[in-house]
């Protein structure tokens, strides 16, 4: 019979988050934990208090399954890996942060914009955005800050498209969600939120006069207008999509291109096949892993796993960067590899949270990496990799700046 051990206070519990050193390697210690072979491993968090990190795929892809592990944010037990975190916690959640059967009900609420065939009839648009802003940067001409001029706008424009947002207010809501998902000051976040809240409370006023193309107007005369969800879940939801679907786009456009660029012969072979795009924007996803911070859950049952024993009210962590460099899954995983079938990967979560908008993420992966390469075919960065301010560990990881030139 297997020995099961419960967590108990250790000392030999180390810092988590840690911060990455470089913008597509993990940072020593998650290397540390991966190679340790435990799949299961207690961390110290910025509070004080100890929850477990999953650190092979395996037991990630179960624990993501299982139900006895909640995303409810406002449980006392959830693993907060940043002050940002305890600002939210006053708040209903959004679908992201709710366990069935309510997540499920949200969830259809939107899922039919996000389909596989509704998103491939958005490419026509998606390819006009993508080369207007690059026919914008071109014609500034070198140096950009390919983050501001580039990175960041395509994904905002797309998902305002899609959700029937102005694309006018952008300035307004990429500086409010940056601060909301980036500050580790609660002052700061509380206020990004409140401003972003108040935004689609008006947003919101104006789609019942007039619901417009978009998805937010379609839920506000169906499900609002029928109190099948109310105006509260319908801000934080629509909160949700917008910052999620242009941070995270951004971030892995920037950190997509650094990758390639510091890997000259996939870079390369990508630019000579043009067929090698999506199983590229694939070992992308797999590789770089930019969304840890979506993998907390916590207890709300004992769970015997990998012999140990998590008990009901204690932090779990999925480590979705770490679970991708799993040797077991992924031969070499360390080295970045186009040609690889990198499909099994957890970028996008798993289980009934798996991401919403994956086949719009990629969809607008592809597009971006094929133009900017066919277009800009001498883009080189302008600054050398290891001076490039790379953003915190408790964070969407990525860039704010990244200058290039050609």
């Amino acid at each position: 019979m297997t020995e099961t051990t419960a967590m108990l206070p250790t000392t030999d519990a180390p810092a988590f988050p840690s911060n990455r050193t470089c913008p597509y390697q993990l940072p020593d210690s998650y290397k540390r934990l991966r190679d340790e072979q435990d799949a299961l491993r207690p961390v110290t968090l910025y509070d004080g208090r100890q929850a477990w990190v999953v650190t092979t795929h395996e037991t990630a892809r179960k624990l993501l399954a299982d139900p006895r592990l909640s995303s409810d944010r406002t449980h006392p037990g959830f693993p907060a890996t940043s002050p940002r975190l305890e600002a939210l916690r006053d708040r209903r959640p959004a679908f992201i942060g709710m366990d069935p059967p309510e997540h499920g009900t949200q969830r259809r609420m939107t899922i039919s914009e996000f389909t596989v065939k509704r998103i491939k009839g958005m490419r026509p648009d998606i390819e006009r955005i993508v080369h207007g802003f690059l026919d914008e940067m071109l014609a500034a001409g070198p140096p950009a800050d390919l983050v501001s001029q580039f990175a960041l706008p395509v994904p905002s424009m797309v998902i305002c498209r899609l959700l029937g947002v102005p694309y006018a207010d952008h300035d307004f809501f990429q500086s409010a969600s940056g601060r909301l998902v980036q500050s580790t000051d609660v002052a700061e976040t509380t206020g990004a939120r409140d401003e972003l809240e108040r935004y689609f409370d008006e947003l919101i006023t104006g789609l019942e006069a007039d619901p417009g193309t978009g998805l937010l107007g379609a839920l506000v005369s169906r499900q609002l207008a029928q109190r099948t969800t109310d105006r509260e879940e319908l801000i934080s939801n629509a909160m949700l999509l917008l910052v999620a679907g242009h941070e995270t786009t951004a971030s892995m456009t920037s950190l997509s291109v650094i990758t390639l660029l510091e890997h000259p012969e996939q870079h390369a072979a990508l630019r000579a096949d043009p067929s090698l795009v999506p199983g590229a924007v694939e070992e992308l996803l797999r590789y770089l892993a930019i969304a840890d911070i979506a993998g907390g859950r916590v207890a709300t049952a004992d769970i015997e796993i990998g012999g140990q024993l998590i008990r009901a009210g204690e932090g779990v962590i999925v480590m979705n960067s770490i679970a991708n460099r799993d040797a077991d899954v992924f031969e070499d995983p360390d080295t970045f590899d186009i040609r690889r079938s990198a499909r099994r990967h957890l970028a996008f979560g798993y289980g009934v949270h798996q991401c919403l908008g994956q086949n719009l993420a990629r969809l607008e992966l592809e597009i971006i990496l094929t133009a900017l390469f066919e277009r800009i075919p001498t883009l080189r960065l302008a600054t050398p990799v290891e001076r490039l301010d790379l953003r915190p560990g408790t964070t969407i990881q990525g860039v704010n700046e990244l200058p290039v030139t050609w």
